[in-house]
């Protein structure tokens, strides 16, 4: 999804979190890819466009666009974070393989729910569904 800068502006502003042009180029890459890439992987595709950025640059803003809810964490069975631009309700397809992520749209499975009698008093406030297999390419 091709992201404009007054679209930016919007959604940072709604995040209170401040634009930068550093930002954006992070945001808009992480946007853009359903790859689910890594801090590394978004720093060597901004460094292409901005040369002087630096892998703190990319952790730093990684933090602050997660905290304010801007871009999800994904870290499930991978030795390093990854990241997921989309943070609309939805889950995930993992390759035990090559550790490809795939996002999942599915109503059903946003619907799940525990009864009151199986969360022993707990408060929850969201799930994540993972099928863990192997992709065409792996299996």
């Amino acid at each position: 999804m091709r992201l404009n800068l007054e679209e930016l502006y919007t959604r940072f502003r709604r995040h209170a979190v401040r634009l930068t042009r550093q930002r954006a180029a992070i945001y808009t890459a992480l946007a853009e890819t359903t790859s689910h890439p890594t801090a590394d992987d978004l720093y060597q595709a901004v460094k292409r466009q901005h040369p002087m950025i630096s892998r703190n640059t990319v952790y730093y803003t990684l933090g602050v666009l997660r905290h304010a809810g801007l871009v999800q964490e994904v870290n499930v069975g991978h030795e390093v974070a990854r990241y997921d631009g989309n943070v609309m309700e939805h889950h995930h397809l993992i390759c035990l393989g090559c550790r490809q992520i795939v996002d999942i749209m599915d109503e059903a499975l946003n619907e799940l729910a525990v009864s009151d009698r199986q969360t022993k008093g707990f408060h929850i406030l969201g799930h994540r569904v993972e099928f863990h297999g192997y992709c065409a390419g792996c299996q």
